[in-house]
């Protein structure tokens, strides 16, 4: 066999190798995409069914064919967020961030790792973000400042809104809430006939002023609602709410004094705010919907009846 013909036959073998090498590769692609969706989809199913820890296991493994993709890295922040792992959610939701800044549902979730973590100085300053984007944002950037305890901000950027009459009814809300909180600067009294003559509960409200226990605190409320004392346990869990105003319980016993009191509009305020607070607490949660049932049958509001009737009903299918 002369030279040429080996080299012939050598020229050939290299681009049998070639094709058969490129061929093995695409196999392998196709294989690991198969696996990979295999992973995620099957983590989609363990998240649907609570079981977190098996969906973060799916996804590592997703994040092992794949250590870019920015579905996976959602995926595993909000997991570990529902198992309230904060500082891993945070973790891949600001890697996340870093592949598509400007992305809404990304912005939205790290603001609600932020508020579970009660850190609304810094979610206050994502929330930011996601209005440059969407002004319709708005509305959660007026809460987080009240619930941050910035009523001004809050009643500047109310104005700024009104302003450019794009006045929403939480806005409104919003506005009746702080216009209301402001007359607890004025001295609120309850009729002499209303007071408790109970000389325990007297000694617990000297116990309360002297050290702001919310332990105290609550002895108190209760003594008041189990009395039917609504007058007082209006004025008492609202005065409460300058001194507790991440405590969900404060918004609810308020919210609920003002049903008894017709207040409804008032209610609606109040515990529009209050049930924001409310985290990993599905009775709690269940109670203010039933409570702004009450307020809106009230109002003869039937479409938010409905509405409130209709989160109830989800909220006990997913629990």
């Amino acid at each position: 066999m002369n030279f040429k013909k080996l080299h012939n036959i050598f020229l050939i073998g290299i681009a049998l190798c070639s094709c058969f090498s490129y061929a093995q590769n695409i196999d392998n692609k196709e294989v690991q995409d198969l696996k990979f969706q295999e992973y995620f989809f099957e983590a989609l199913k363990q998240s649907t069914t609570n079981n977190y820890s098996k969906a973060i296991e799916n996804l590592e493994k997703c994040a092992a064919i794949d250590t870019v993709n920015l579905a996976v890295d959602f995926e595993l922040s909000k997991n570990y967020l529902l198992l309230k792992k904060y500082y891993e959610a945070e973790v891949f939701i600001n890697r996340a961030l870093a592949k598509d800044p400007k992305n809404r549902h990304l912005l939205k979730h790290k603001v609600n790792i932020l508020k579970a973590q009660r850190n609304f100085k810094d979610a206050i300053e994502i929330q930011k973000q996601l209005v440059e984007l969407k002004p319709i944002y708005t509305d959660e950037l007026v809460l987080l400042y009240i619930q941050n305890r910035e009523f001004a901000k809050a009643e500047d950027l109310i104005t700024k809104i009104e302003a450019k009459a794009l006045t929403t009814l939480k806005i409104r809300r919003f506005r009746n809430y702080l216009t209301n909180r402001k007359k607890l600067n004025k001295k609120e009294t309850i009729p002499a006939k209303n007071q408790p003559e109970n000389t325990s509960i007297e000694a617990l409200k000297n116990s309360y002023k002297k050290n702001k226990e919310f332990k105290t605190l609550l002895k108190i409320l209760s003594y008041e609602l189990e009395n039917n004392l609504f007058e007082l346990l209006n004025l008492d869990s609202k005065n409460a709410l300058e001194l507790f105003p991440a405590q969900p319980i404060l918004y609810q016993l308020n919210g609920f004094a003002l049903n008894k009191l017709k207040k409804y509009n008032d209610a609606i305020d109040v515990l529009t705010i209050g049930i924001d607070f409310v985290i990993d607490n599905i009775e709690m949660e269940l109670n203010f919907y039933n409570q702004l049932i009450i307020s809106h049958e009230g109002l003869n509001n039937t479409k938010e009846v409905l509405k409130y009737k209709q989160k109830i009903a989800l909220l006990k299918q997913a629990n």
